[in-house]
């Protein structure tokens, strides 16, 4: 991980991604969690405030240092015990059915290989878990997509990695999920980066 990516990106981001806008998102997507959670991508904690009661256990997948300071307060004022178990989603530290569900918020957008990282939550989630997520992505807009394709190469040096153009549906599709979508639309102006898919997804 270089300087940039160590240092400036996780403070970025913490900022970005801590806006009303993401929040309502969040308590939406994380209101139904029960049990023993596994997070991947965990970043500076911004979900952490919308863990329902139900929630025993978070499991917290994130390879930022700094990511996971920036997440300390928000972990110490948690009812719901968070234990940082690993560092990228492509190799989760955990037993094979240890978890009850899992959660990934903006992230799919980022990890090194997406397959593989849905290959490991279905590995690790009990029977009867779902993958519950919020991410952008390409959007269907034949303007919005094109702006997209010409920033990506942009976005991933200034995002850490961060892309604009892939599909969460598909990649879940792919993965052998059924996918019950809650929602897929532009929050306000359409933008490159605000095509906001909102899913739950098991393993079919």
């Amino acid at each position: 991980m270089g300087w940039y990516a160590s240092t400036i990106a996780p403070r970025l981001l913490d900022k970005a991604m801590g806006g009303a806008l993401f929040a309502k998102g969040r308590a939406l997507i994380c209101g139904p969690l029960t049990g023993e959670v596994v997070e991947i991508g965990f970043g500076s904690g911004h979900n952490v405030p919308h863990y329902p009661a139900a929630v025993t256990h978070v499991y917290a997948v994130e390879p930022s240092d700094l990511a996971r300071r920036l997440a300390a307060r928000r972990v110490a004022a948690s009812p719901v015990p968070v234990s940082f178990v690993g560092l990228v989603g492509e190799a989760i530290p955990l037993a094979d059915a240890s978890v009850d569900h899992a959660l990934m918020t903006f992230t799919l957008c980022s990890v090194q290989d997406p397959r593989q990282v849905l290959r490991e939550i279905r590995r690790v989630m009990r029977p009867g878990g779902h993958l519950y997520l919020i991410e952008h992505g390409l959007a269907p807009e034949g303007r919005v997509r094109r702006w997209q394709h010409r920033l990506n190469r942009l976005e991933q040096r200034v995002a850490d990695g961060c892309q604009l153009t892939r599909e969460p549906v598909s990649l879940l599709a792919e993965a052998g999920y059924t996918v019950d979508l809650l929602t897929q639309r532009f929050p306000g102006r359409p933008t490159p980066w605000t095509y906001i898919t909102m899913a739950t997804a098991s393993p079919a």
